[in-house]
């Protein structure tokens, strides 16, 4: 997906493709002759793999009335997994180069592992740097591209597509976006190794790049890289992840914040999940761990309100979730935590009222012991109507692949758009950004059998098995930096990442007091992807241009 996971423990979060990451290293395509904008230069990362390399093309795009011409520069940054050491690296280089390498080094014919990264960076021209915010953009997988907030969300161009129903095979039409955050940031849209044009070589490169803590110090080496070769430093800083993407960025910030004395303006979370053991993905598998059907419940509510399958006159939405919010944290909760103890009298009345909620039959939530996974809903919502509700944004429907499974077996949603927006991409970064020429790229990657979830969380003397909680991490952040602000934003139909997951998350920071003011909420009617409802994202620009011009300390 586009979007967010944890690996071993629920990797069914996230519809990653089959592609492989790994792949040899590209040749640096010759510069189109009849491109005269793109040039070709090279920065001073140079790895002992890979080489980067940068086209860059000019353009102009409209936002809220003011017309921003800007310069794009779509290339590659080399990174190295921790514990590398370039003067050790070039040393064998020579040594090999003239065919006197120690055989106990790692030389050119073995060398060690590193990571080609693929970024495309908007910069407003006519503005100096330093008085410029600079947002580093990425989605999350862990195995995908930023193709979708690059084309469905800030990038100066954007792929039309339906609201919620199937978009129409190409050609797909592809407009300047009037929603674009150029108006208020420079943008640095990354994709992870192994993703999009990034690539990975080397002696273990999947062990070195492919885990929560090597992919967060691959971006953080990354973003330091980028701020020297473009003399970022001092500019106001900002992180924005979506989906797996927000725990990236929690572990992200703490590492930057406390082992390279960075800090960052704010860092905001689109469709969030920190701590993985409130996933309504597959919760059967742990039992015991009841959180994760509360923390869904009221995105169950809010889909059967949308589907119509609620009974009775169709209620105010906001009013609706309040009441369901209210039941799934008292009585719903409290029922689940007497397990085997609840009297048949208390499970009948609490399944009415979650038949009344859902639109699901009563028969069948007792028949699941009141606990539904997201699946499950998703299969069964609109069962009568022959149809399958989506996963990443449950306003969408499509037909069951297999009418007698038990849960929903594909998303609707992720089959409806995910060509319009691979397709103008993969025609914008050629023709307009100049850059790619014949090698493939891959919008999402299989990294199951490659990924660790184990993290060395604040403070713990080595990492942690078991499924993933980076909670800590983001109140190390904000402790350590006090002025850290943090902006959650987030779908009312998502159930990949349900919105009350992430409010839980948020409520249970281990902060103080007096830091809680420093998280802002924003909801939309929309789902995983906000931006793909086009009203949901003239919102989400509104909202997050007003929080970077809050928090940019510039003085405005």
């Amino acid at each position: 997906m586009k979007h967010a996971a944890p690996m071993a423990f629920a990797m069914s979060l996230i519809a990653l493709s089959a592609a492989q990451a790994a792949e040899s290293p590209p040749k640096t395509p010759a510069p189109s002759p009849d491109k005269a904008s793109a040039t070709a230069t090279a920065s001073p990362n140079r790895g002992v793999i890979f080489s980067p390399e940068s086209s860059t093309s000019e353009g102009s795009v409209t936002v809220g009335g003011q017309k921003i011409d800007y310069r794009a520069v779509a290339g590659t940054i080399v990174v190295h997994p921790k514990g590398w050491d370039d003067a050790a690296a070039r040393e064998a280089q020579e040594k090999a180069d003239t065919k006197s390498a120690d055989k106990d080094l790692d030389d050119a014919s073995n060398p060690k592992a590193e990571a080609s990264m693929f970024y495309v960076a908007y910069f407003k021209n006519g503005v100096p740097s330093p008085d410029r915010p600079v947002t580093f953009v990425y989605n999350g997988g862990p195995g995908s591209s930023s193709v979708w907030l690059h084309m469905g969300a800030w990038g100066p161009r954007r792929v039309i597509t339906e609201d919620d129903t199937h978009t129409p095979a190409a050609p797909y039409r592809v407009v300047d976006n009037a929603y674009s955050l150029l108006d208020v940031t420079d943008l640095v849209f990354v994709d992870a190794p192994g993703t999009g044009f990034s690539r990975i070589a080397g002696k273990d490169k999947e062990k070195a790049f492919y885990g929560v803590d090597a992919d967060a110090y691959a971006f953080g080496q990354f973003i330091l890289g980028f701020l020297s070769q473009y003399g970022r430093w001092n500019s106001p800083k900002y992180l924005f992840g979506e989906s797996y993407g927000t725990p990236r960025s929690a572990v992200l910030v703490n590492e930057l914040e406390t082992d390279h004395d960075v800090d960052f303006n704010g860092v905001i979370l689109l469709s969030q999940i920190l701590n993985f053991d409130l996933s309504p993905d597959e919760p059967e598998f742990n039992p015991g761990t009841d959180q994760p059907y509360i923390v869904a419940l009221p995105t169950y509510a809010a889909t059967a309100w949308y589907h119509n399958r609620l009974p009775g006159p169709k209620p105010d939405l906001d009013a609706l979730l309040r009441d369901v919010e209210q039941f799934a944290t008292t009585d719903y909760a409290a029922a689940l935590q007497q397990g085997s103890e609840l009297s048949p009298e208390r499970r009948q009345a609490i399944a009415q009222r979650l038949g009344q909620f859902t639109g699901l039959p009563v028969d069948y939530i007792l028949k699941a012991d009141l606990r539904i996974n997201g699946g499950e809903f998703e299969k069964m919502l609109q069962d009568p109507q022959g149809l399958t509700t989506g996963r990443l944004d449950t306003r969408f429907s499509g037909p069951p692949l297999d009418p007698l499974s038990k849960e929903a077996e594909y998303d609707p949603q992720s089959a409806a758009i995910s060509s319009a927006y691979v397709s103008a991409f993969n025609a914008y970064v050629r023709d307009t950004l100049h850059f790619g020429g014949d090698r493939t790229y891959k919008p999402e990657i299989s990294l199951g059998k490659f990924w660790s979830a184990d993290h060395q969380p604040p403070g713990a003397h080595s990492p942690q098995r078991g499924i993933l909680n980076v909670m800590p991490d983001l109140a190390s952040a904000m402790k350590y930096n006090p002025q850290l602000k943090v902006m959650l934003l987030g779908g009312y139909f998502d159930l990949a990442t349900p919105f009350y997951e992430g409010w839980y998350e948020m409520h249970h920071l281990q902060i103080p007091a007096s830091l809680t003011g420093n998280i802002e909420y924003r909801y939309y009617r929309s789902g995983h992807m906000v931006y793909a409802h086009e009203e949901s994202l003239k919102k989400m620009h509104d909202d997050v241009a007003g929080f970077i011009r809050q928090t940019d300390n510039l003085g405005r």
